[in-house]
């Protein structure tokens, strides 16, 4: 009897609002203070993020001049590699929190100057094969860009409850060849911070698993708890593209997953001109989790803390003005 092929699908979120038009830097690109750091990062130029989703709105205007590359793994489009148009939504609505562009229109990302390889794996009803989502992850790793730029860092708001060991294997390649990856930990959270659900890749200790907060910076009820749970991003009515040209606020821990992708980006810039040399994946980690400020939650529920990009420069500044003070009061 021939087995069926296991399946993973998006992490569950909800729809708050479909806009027509946009003007605005969403609040959670905001709260993250991404725009404190852009100049210095120069918007994340240059650096690929490798979204594996539901595909991308193609010819979206903040978003069609940010795709260096694209894919199908799945049968949609009868299965054509290059039809990697979303037709769902939620892989368009994850690349605009990362890299809308700065065009005065719409909405931003988090790093706008970044550029998107968008590696479709899940269906319009959002579902996919276990084997397209690996065959994605080794495709963005050997990868090569036009200049012979490669994937730095894989966004997946994706999530399933089998431990499949060949996506493990997949995932500590990437690892270990110096790719970030950053996944949801997912939306089936009970809002206790005692009890657990695990969602596989989130709970797979090589990622950066991404919890949801709420913009008033209070946990968000539906997301995850466990022991592998790094960190926290905005997370609840999250505006960002949509289908058909349009934007939608979305919820989710998808929604938080990007705002850490986009980051990871700024920060490979940012910290690789400061050391003047390039940084491993572990490097870049601990550049990501320095800039996390704990909330007052369990471990379990915030991992480090709340992602805030300007916290080194804010500790360095308390620091230069205490050591005003002192020298003032010897003198």
């Amino acid at each position: 009897m021939k087995k069926t092929p296991l399946q993973m699908k998006l992490v569950p979120y909800t729809i708050n609002s479909i806009i027509d038009q946009a003007n605005e830097t969403p609040k959670g690109v905001s709260l993250i203070q991404a725009p404190v750091i852009w100049e210095e990062s120069n918007q994340g130029e240059d650096i690929v993020i490798a979204v594996i989703d539901t595909g991308v709105n193609i010819d979206h205007p903040d978003l069609k001049d940010q795709i260096i590359g694209g894919r199908n793994f799945t049968t949609d489009y009868n299965g054509d590699p290059d039809a990697f148009e979303d037709n769902n939504g939620h892989g368009t609505h994850v690349s605009g929190t990362i890299a809308a562009s700065l065009n005065k229109n719409g909405v931003v990302g988090v790093a706008p100057k970044a550029k998107l390889l968008c590696l479709k794996v899940l269906t319009g009803e959002g579902s996919g094969n276990y084997d397209w989502i690996i065959d994605a992850i080794n495709y963005a790793v050997d990868w090569r860009g036009p200049q012979n730029q490669r994937v730095r860092v894989i966004s997946m708001s994706l999530g399933g409850p089998e431990d499949v060991p060949e996506l493990h294997k997949a995932i500590q390649n990437a690892v270990n060849k110096d790719v970030s990856v950053v996944v949801a930990a997912g939306n089936e959270g009970d809002d206790r911070e005692d009890t657990f659900e695990y969602s596989y890749p989130g709970s797979y200790n090589e990622v950066i698993q991404v919890g949801a907060v709420s913009n008033d910076l209070t946990l968000a009820p539906f997301t995850n708890t466990n022991t592998e749970v790094d960190l926290v991003a905005p997370g609840v009515e999250v505006v960002s593209a949509y289908l058909d040209h349009k934007y939608a606020a979305l919820s989710g821990t998808s929604m938080a997953t990007p705002h850490v992708a986009g980051a990871i980006a700024l920060l490979i810039n940012l910290c690789e001109k400061q050391f003047d040399r390039s940084l491993i994946e572990a490097e870049i980690y601990a550049q990501l989790i320095r800039r996390t400020l704990p909330l007052g939650n369990r471990k379990s529920s915030e991992g480090n803390g709340f992602l805030l990009l300007n916290l080194v420069e804010k500790i360095y500044e308390i620091i230069n003005v205490a050591r005003f003070h002192v020298t003032d009061n010897q003198n």
